[in-house]
């Protein structure tokens, strides 16, 4: 097998620095693990089969990695296991702000009038108010909000369950994909069965409170089975599709699943 690695290499390329070149093109968080694990190019064929010997080899590489990667999460996500819960006292107060922006530069968004969109496969069509996603039956939860930057926090949220109001819109949950646009240009998808998932949620409050600007006001996914950044703040609108349409971090090479 050593051979056989050792036949993919073009003589004269630095391994080392081709390695390190491949790093380049990941995400941080995905870099740092990378070099901290000490992987080398023997390693990445290992596991890719690729012809690792130039850069775009190593992009071609780590983009079927990445796939890889979703295609295994996606196939042992359990729709019935739930994420961990919390009592009162472990909820982190005050709750941090997370975003691509600092807290200033957060969307200020006049509740009167926000209406969101639904689009897609779905029988009603209709935008709802604020007033209207109010209404709805109220379920809360205490879960870990996990970010891709390294920490993590407990957090108390209100809503309803997005299987319950996909559901009341008549969607085709047989359809792969719940895209997400928001008020700050950001844009993600759940694949289906995260989006049924009983913890996914339409969040209006956090802590019992109408949800502050900085969590996302007037209405953010709450999605605790996922990391951070699957958790799109100031929806605007929901589509039902069967086409991936990628969003604002998996379009710079964040894996799509990105399970917590």
């Amino acid at each position: 097998m050593i051979g056989r690695i050792r036949s993919l290499i073009i003589p004269g390329v630095d391994k080392n620095l081709l390695v390190k070149d491949a790093a380049r093109l990941m995400p941080d968080l995905s870099r740092r693990r990378f070099i901290a694990s000490g992987a080398s190019l023997g390693a990445l064929t290992l596991l890719t089969g690729c012809d690792v010997t130039d850069s775009l080899s190593a992009e071609n590489m780590l983009v079927q990695m990445s796939k890889f990667n979703d295609a295994v999460q996606a196939a042992i996500f359990n729709p019935n296991t739930l994420a961990p819960t919390y009592s009162e006292k472990d909820i982190k107060r005050p709750f941090p702000f997370n975003g691509f922006y600092s807290e200033d530069e957060a969307p200020e968004i006049e509740g009167a009038d926000w209406k969101l969109e639904v689009t897609g496969l779905v029988q009603n069509k209709k935008p709802w108010t604020l007033k209207d996603l109010y209404a709805l039956p109220e379920v809360s939860q205490i879960t870990r909000h996990i970010c891709v930057e390294g920490w993590s926090a407990i957090g108390s949220w209100q809503g309803t369950p997005l299987r319950d109001f996909l559901k009341l819109v008549g969607a085709d949950t047989t359809a792969k994909w719940v895209h997400f646009r928001c008020a700050e240009d950001y844009a993600s998808a759940l694949d289906m069965p995260t989006a049924l998932h009983p913890q996914t949620q339409m969040s209006f409050k956090f802590d019992n409170k109408i949800l502050p600007r900085a969590y996302g006001f007037p209405m953010k996914i709450r999605v605790p089975t996922k990391l951070g950044f699957k958790n799109p703040k100031y929806v605007v609108s929901m589509e039902v599709t069967n086409d991936y349409k990628g969003g604002y971090w998996e379009d710079q090479g964040y894996n799509d699943f990105s399970g917590s």
